[in-house]
């Protein structure tokens, strides 16, 4: 293909991109509702850009990460010229691959960019010098609650500031609304309320340098006990990713919660739920605790093998670190900014209509500058599959208490990777 340069001026007008944009094409990998908010970038990039073609792959979750991964073990064979990258997988492309992406630095990605983007974005994106992605989305925990089960109880939502306030509540509304449960966890499939919860407490499975475990630390113990005692006090029901919309759609379940990009699987999901429902965030352990937490999120990534690296880094940053094509993303699909400059812009400030006119983007993407970096290391899924066992054996009473449960994972953890566990 017959590369061209297009006018500085058109490269100028995203500021530190590269001072000449190729033409040509680019392509990129992602999956579902990801690769659509990608393609609703296109129109506003060739604006900008009318020389460059963006073409969008929709090859689903799992195979853009094996594809990649494969694509980066045959030396780049095979690669598009943009990867899309989950977060808590990232470290296993850089330490297995580090030369299948390209450093975002030789590309014109300065210190100013990177700091447009909260610290626990770019966490495990960016190792020693060297950035190998671009933020993307993220998921800035919230509460998702029907507003007509709490009314009817007598809860304010507002009220509930500590994870003990939750437990009391879930059993007014339960006992106000029969049939309906205060929660859902997907304790059969995932650790996600763990994972939450200790991220809201700034513990994580590794240390934030990943070089030792922390999964048995007090914040992740106190965070593992309190699920306990919820599950429990049976107001949580364990329910996987399928059922819980079920749930939100047949008003079985008065709360979810989960990462920000859950505003648009609610309201495309369970459509005659609108003005039903709205947004609160998360409680804390104490009164006076931290309210902030990250599940989820993605990056895009540039192959080496590409052969318009230039163009490939224009489209990063019109498409992730503009507020326009962030807003799009996030009008069009619910796809949460990273890019704290977002917050600033009109359309977050809106009554949203689904949500009862409450402006829900605004107080979810408030807590984003308030996130604990959380590392994923490259054994992040050796680590998940060993929690997720110990929560199950803990929650029926398999261990005497919480520290028991962790310092077992700890141990096994350890085994799995030769890590040691933090004293």
């Amino acid at each position: 293909m017959r590369i061209t340069l297009t006018c500085a001026a058109l490269a100028l007008a995203l500021g530190s991109a590269p001072a000449f944009a190729q033409s040509g094409e680019i392509t990129i990998w992602s999956w579902n509702v990801a690769a659509s908010s990608l393609k609703a970038t296109i129109e506003g990039f060739n604006k900008q850009f009318p020389d460059i073609k963006v073409t969008v792959q929709d090859l689903g979750n799992n195979p853009t990460y094996d594809k990649s991964i494969a694509g980066c073990a045959a030396g780049g064979e095979g690669l598009p010229d943009i990867v899309t990258i989950e977060n808590g997988e990232a470290e296993n492309y850089w330490s297995q691959f580090p030369d299948c992406f390209v450093d975002l630095h030789t590309l014109g990605y300065t210190a100013e960019d990177q700091a447009k983007f909260p610290d626990f974005k770019r966490t495990e994106l960016e190792v020693e010098d060297k950035a190998y992605a671009m933020p993307w989305d993220s998921g800035p925990v919230a509460m998702y609650y029907r507003r007509d089960f709490y009314e009817k109880a007598g809860v304010d939502p507002t009220s509930i500031k500590t994870w003990d306030d939750f437990i009391a509540a879930g059993k007014k509304i339960q006992e106000a609304n029969p049939g309906v449960k205060m929660t859902n966890a997907d304790f059969n499939g995932d650790s996600e309320f763990f994972r939450m919860i200790a991220n809201e407490q700034g513990c994580a499975y590794f240390a934030a340098d990943g070089q030792s475990i922390t999964v048995n630390q007090p914040a992740c113990v106190a965070s593992m006990t309190k699920i306990k005692e919820m599950n429990d006090a049976g107001i949580i029901t364990s329910a996987d990713w399928s059922t819980k919309i079920t749930n939100n759609t047949a008003g079985t379940v008065a709360t979810q919660m989960y990462g920000g990009w859950y505003e648009g699987t609610i309201r495309t999901e369970s459509p005659d739920g609108s003005g039903k429902w709205g947004v609160y965030l998360m409680p804390s352990l104490t009164a006076d605790g931290p309210r902030a937490a990250n599940l989820g999120g993605s990056s895009l990534a540039i192959t080496s093998v590409s052969n318009n690296k230039e163009a490939a880094y224009a489209y990063l940053k019109y498409s992730l670190a503009t507020n326009e094509g962030q807003i799009a993303m996030l009008k069009g699909f619910g796809l949460v900014p990273s890019l704290i400059s977002a917050l600033d812009d009109p359309y977050v400030s809106e009554g949203q209509p689904y949500w009862g006119g409450q402006a829900v983007w605004k107080d979810i993407l408030g807590t984003l500058p308030k996130v604990v970096p959380s590392r994923g290391t490259p054994f992040q899924s050796d680590a998940e599959i060993i929690v997720r066992a110990v929560q199950t054996k803990y929650l029926g009473g398999g261990y005497p208490d919480a520290k028991a449960a962790l310092d077992d994972a700890a141990s096994q953890i350890a085994s799995a990777t030769g890590l040691p566990v933090e004293e």
